[in-house]
Protein backbone atom coordinates (compact mmCIF):
# COMPACT_ATOMS: atom_id res chain seq x y z
CA UNK A 1 0.00 0.00 0.00
CA UNK A 2 1.10 3.30 -0.55
CA UNK A 3 2.48 5.63 1.80
CA UNK A 4 0.85 8.92 2.53
CA UNK A 5 3.46 10.94 1.05
CA UNK A 6 3.23 8.56 -1.99
CA UNK A 7 -0.47 9.37 -2.06
CA UNK A 8 -0.16 12.83 -1.84
CA UNK A 9 3.01 13.59 -4.86
CA UNK A 10 -0.04 11.33 -6.44
CA UNK A 11 -2.59 14.32 -5.71
CA UNK A 12 -4.65 11.92 -4.00
CA UNK A 13 -4.11 13.31 -0.60
CA UNK A 14 -4.32 17.06 -0.44
CA UNK A 15 -1.04 18.96 1.34
CA UNK A 16 0.15 22.74 1.06
CA UNK A 17 2.91 21.98 -1.88
CA UNK A 18 6.00 24.05 -1.84
CA UNK A 19 8.04 22.93 -4.55
CA UNK A 20 7.95 20.29 -6.77
CA UNK A 21 10.26 19.06 -9.62
CA UNK A 22 10.49 15.77 -11.71
CA UNK A 23 12.27 13.41 -8.91
CA UNK A 24 11.61 15.49 -5.66
CA UNK A 25 8.07 17.05 -3.24
CA UNK A 26 7.76 19.35 -0.90
CA UNK A 27 4.92 20.39 1.46
CA UNK A 28 4.13 21.90 4.72
CA UNK A 29 3.84 19.56 7.91
CA UNK A 30 0.83 18.95 9.27
CA UNK A 31 2.27 18.82 12.72
CA UNK A 32 4.51 21.38 12.86
CA UNK A 33 7.11 22.09 15.11
CA UNK A 34 7.53 25.87 13.91
CA UNK A 35 5.38 27.47 11.29
CA UNK A 36 7.37 27.26 8.03
CA UNK A 37 8.07 23.33 9.33
CA UNK A 38 8.65 21.85 5.62
CA UNK A 39 9.12 18.27 4.65
CA UNK A 40 10.96 17.11 1.57
CA UNK A 41 10.79 13.74 -0.42
CA UNK A 42 12.03 11.92 -3.28
CA UNK A 43 8.42 10.80 -5.50
CA UNK A 44 10.49 7.54 -5.36
CA UNK A 45 8.95 5.70 -2.52
CA UNK A 46 11.75 4.51 -0.17
CA UNK A 47 11.52 3.61 3.80
CA UNK A 48 14.76 4.42 5.07
CA UNK A 49 16.86 7.72 3.87
CA UNK A 50 19.73 5.23 3.99
CA UNK A 51 18.33 2.91 1.21
CA UNK A 52 17.98 5.76 -1.29
CA UNK A 53 20.75 5.44 -4.09
CA UNK A 54 23.30 7.82 -3.68
CA UNK A 55 22.43 10.18 -6.90
CA UNK A 56 18.82 10.64 -5.28
CA UNK A 57 20.07 11.40 -2.09
CA UNK A 58 22.45 14.10 -3.22
CA UNK A 59 19.42 15.92 -5.15
CA UNK A 60 17.62 15.77 -2.39
CA UNK A 61 19.79 17.20 -0.23
CA UNK A 62 20.67 20.19 -3.30
CA UNK A 63 16.47 20.29 -3.39
CA UNK A 64 16.46 20.64 0.18
CA UNK A 65 19.03 23.90 0.08
CA UNK A 66 16.44 25.55 -2.07
CA UNK A 67 13.42 24.80 -0.18
CA UNK A 68 15.42 26.33 3.14
CA UNK A 69 16.80 28.97 1.53
CA UNK A 70 12.94 29.96 0.88
CA UNK A 71 12.07 29.26 4.51
CA UNK A 72 15.05 31.15 6.04
CA UNK A 73 13.58 34.00 4.12
CA UNK A 74 9.65 33.78 4.46
CA UNK A 75 10.20 32.90 8.48
CA UNK A 76 13.11 34.72 9.65
CA UNK A 77 15.64 32.64 11.76
CA UNK A 78 19.42 31.51 13.01
CA UNK A 79 19.39 28.84 10.87
CA UNK A 80 17.03 26.22 9.13
CA UNK A 81 17.64 22.67 11.26
CA UNK A 82 17.57 19.74 8.89
CA UNK A 83 16.16 16.20 10.54
CA UNK A 84 15.78 12.75 9.79
CA UNK A 85 13.87 10.89 11.65
CA UNK A 86 11.34 8.87 9.66
CA UNK A 87 9.45 6.53 11.64
CA UNK A 88 5.58 7.95 11.38
CA UNK A 89 5.70 8.06 7.45
CA UNK A 90 7.61 4.67 6.10
CA UNK A 91 8.78 7.13 2.82
CA UNK A 92 11.93 8.57 3.11
CA UNK A 93 12.05 12.97 4.04
CA UNK A 94 14.10 15.49 5.73
CA UNK A 95 12.68 17.89 7.91
CA UNK A 96 12.93 21.44 7.44
CA UNK A 97 12.99 23.74 10.40
CA UNK A 98 13.58 27.25 11.34
CA UNK A 99 15.38 27.52 14.42
CA UNK A 100 16.21 30.31 16.80
CA UNK A 101 19.15 28.00 19.09
CA UNK A 102 17.21 27.63 21.76
CA UNK A 103 17.40 24.53 23.43
CA UNK A 104 14.83 22.04 22.84
CA UNK A 105 12.94 23.70 19.97
CA UNK A 106 13.26 20.52 17.89
CA UNK A 107 11.01 18.32 19.91
CA UNK A 108 8.27 16.42 18.51
CA UNK A 109 6.00 17.00 21.48
CA UNK A 110 6.26 20.98 20.82
CA UNK A 111 4.61 19.62 17.51
CA UNK A 112 0.92 21.34 16.61
CA UNK A 113 -1.38 20.94 14.41
CA UNK A 114 -2.08 24.47 12.14
CA UNK A 115 -5.56 25.35 10.81
CA UNK A 116 -5.20 25.58 6.63
CA UNK A 117 -5.64 28.94 6.46
CA UNK A 118 -2.27 29.12 8.85
CA UNK A 119 -0.74 26.87 6.25
CA UNK A 120 -2.02 28.16 3.11
CA UNK A 121 -0.75 31.72 4.12
CA UNK A 122 2.62 29.76 5.13
CA UNK A 123 3.30 27.83 2.12
CA UNK A 124 2.44 31.44 -0.24
CA UNK A 125 5.17 32.71 2.35
CA UNK A 126 7.41 30.59 1.37
CA UNK A 127 6.77 30.31 -2.36
CA UNK A 128 7.23 33.53 -2.42
CA UNK A 129 10.80 33.36 -1.83
CA UNK A 130 11.50 30.58 -4.35
CA UNK A 131 10.94 32.81 -7.72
Amino acid sequence: MASIFARIVKGDLPCHKILEDERYFSFLAIHAIKPGHTLAIPKKEIDDIFDVEDELLAGLMLFSKKVAGAVRKAFPCKKVALMVYGLEVPHAHVHLVPVHGVPGELNFSNARSASDKELSAAAEKIRAYLN
